[in-house]
């Protein structure tokens, strides 16, 4: 299979809703509640987390990259400098490893139905080429090593090292933050 990704600007939301909040929940996480504070959602949004999210795709730099199948959205990749993430500028368990200007993956989601596919890695590819046509250095994920493959579900999204490393990336340290009660580490690609 081909796929192709794209940037979520305003014209691919819906494609992007479509993977991550099908049924349009406002109290979905919208990708949102590892990016940003609580009080900026409701600033930028109005109230409304959609509506935050749709805020975030207006932006010089949207936040991520949608994966498409035969153009159908089949995979998300929240993606875009770590310093316009203001939940990973503040973290006291994700901290920087040296002063490089890295772009951070904080999501990767492949929806419901197109799983097992062979989606996840060039969805990071296109997550990683995003990333360097805006001129990142390097980028950086915070996935967990399930060394018996298991996790949960519900903190799925932070990845895996195996997947993280079929798409180039190396282990360059640990944070304080856990998944599935397992430690995060922090992975990198260079681009430079």
């Amino acid at each position: 299979m081909a796929f192709e990704t794209h940037p979520v600007t305003p014209d691919r939301f819906d494609d992007f809703a479509d993977v991550i909040n099908p049924n349009r929940r406002e109290t979905h996480c919208w990708c949102l509640a590892h990016r940003l504070r609580e009080g900026d959602i409701a600033e930028l949004g109005e109230g409304s987390r959609e509506q935050a999210a749709r805020r975030l795709c207006e932006r010089e730099h949207p936040p991520g990259v949608v994966a498409y199948d035969d153009g159908v959205a089949v995979g998300w990749c929240s993606i875009g400098p770590r310093g316009e993430n203001p939940r990973l500028v503040h973290s006291t368990k994700i901290r920087p490893v040296d002063d490089v200007p890295v772009w951070s993956i904080i999501c990767v989601v492949v929806r419901s139905g197109h799983r097992k596919r062979g989606v996840t890695t060039p969805l990071i590819e296109g997550a990683v080429a995003y990333a360097a046509a805006h001129g990142a250095p390097t980028v950086e994920a915070y996935p967990v090593d399930p060394k018996d493959g298991r996790m949960d579900l519900t903190m799925a999204f932070v990845g895996t090292r195996r997947m993280f490393e079929k798409a180039g990336f190396e282990v360059v340290g640990e944070t304080d933050a856990v998944a599935s009660k397992m430690p995060r580490l922090v992975m990198r690609r260079s681009l430079t």
